[in-house]
């Protein structure tokens, strides 16, 4: 039976972890000449060739192998204080050390790393932007740089899943905002596996009172059936790749052509539009956030736009 925690599959932050965006496998291991790394390759283009093996594989990974790996490698002892939280501020070397009890065999330190740096004056805000975030960018650069294996950068990213599910209701009560009765979809382009920045974002749509729905469908057919499904005020796309970019135009068309809402506000994510701004109107998008915080307000004017005009 597997294990549910309620968070998304583990792998999804990095994408670069099996699929990365940039480089070809095969043209990124012609200049990595060990063993290892060839066999790695080698499983990972034939996992490329089989994108429908992906969501199978993710699924597995979270729900029965890495929870069994956490479970087994459980200490007896009890979390450790630790020092490394400047008050008030994240800086780099927090980020490090975080990291490192992400990747260490105490799965409860990261946690009371964080309470630690909450008794130190950080919000939750800080620490899901300004250490979460970062954390997830530097398991990428170290899977990347082969500094660490898939096994420890999947079973860290797949702790950051459950931090985030475990402090969510903290979270979402940091703010006064009472439920407005706007309902939001948030999805990354089927083929997509950059998902916890997405799983962030919508944290903070929870904060600001939405209902949130955070699904991954695996096809466009699917994405039109969840958008007809559901009257959602807004419906947010995430990118991390450019050159996806051409495929984006024509699935928001089809998404608001299903929506069950004729004039459902369509937002998109990803780094893509963080580098270039005018790719947003150019894929026929309502509107970007630059960061997760930003998102909700970036949704909600998009919304008092639409009423103006009415």
């Amino acid at each position: 039976m597997p294990i549910t925690t309620g968070v998304r599959p583990i792998a999804d932050s990095r994408g670069g972890i099996l699929m990365p965006n940039a480089t070809p496998w095969d043209e990124r291991d012609r200049r990595r000449s060990s063993p290892a790394r060839t066999a790695r390759a080698a499983l990972a283009r034939r996992l490329y060739a089989a994108p429908r093996l992906m969501p199978r594989l993710l699924k597995i990974l979270e729900g029965e192998i890495i929870p069994r790996l956490l479970l087994a490698h459980r200490p007896v002892s009890g979390t450790k204080d630790l020092n490394g939280a400047a008050h008030g501020a994240v800086e780099a070397h927090d980020v490090t050390a975080f990291v490192r009890l992400l990747l260490g065999p105490d799965v409860t330190a990261a946690a009371g790393y964080i309470h630690t740096m909450r008794a130190r004056g950080l919000s939750l805000e800080q620490v899901y932007l300004d250490l979460l975030a970062p954390a997830a960018r530097l398991l990428g650069k170290m899977w990347d740089e082969d500094l660490r294996s898939f096994a420890d950068v999947a079973s860290g990213l797949f702790r950051m899943r459950q931090l985030l599910h475990e402090f969510s209701p903290t979270f979402v009560n940091e703010s006064d905002c009472a439920d407005h009765g706007q309902r939001v979809l948030l999805v990354p382009l089927p083929g997509e596996h950059h998902t916890f920045g997405l799983v962030m974002v919508g944290e903070f749509f929870r904060r600001a009172g939405w209902d949130v729905w955070d699904m991954f469908p695996d096809s466009t057919a699917e994405l039109r059936a969840l958008a007809r499904s559901q009257w959602f005020s807004v419906i947010g796309l995430s990118l991390s790749s450019q050159t996806r970019i051409r495929e984006l135009a024509p699935i928001i068309r089809s998404v608001r052509d299903a929506s069950r809402n004729p004039t459902v506000r369509v937002m998109i994510g990803g780094q893509p539009f963080i580098e270039r701004a005018d790719l947003v109107a150019a894929v026929g998008a309502d509107g970007s956030s630059s960061d997760a915080r930003c998102a909700a307000i970036e949704a909600k004017k998009l919304l008092a736009a639409r009423e103006n005009r009415v």
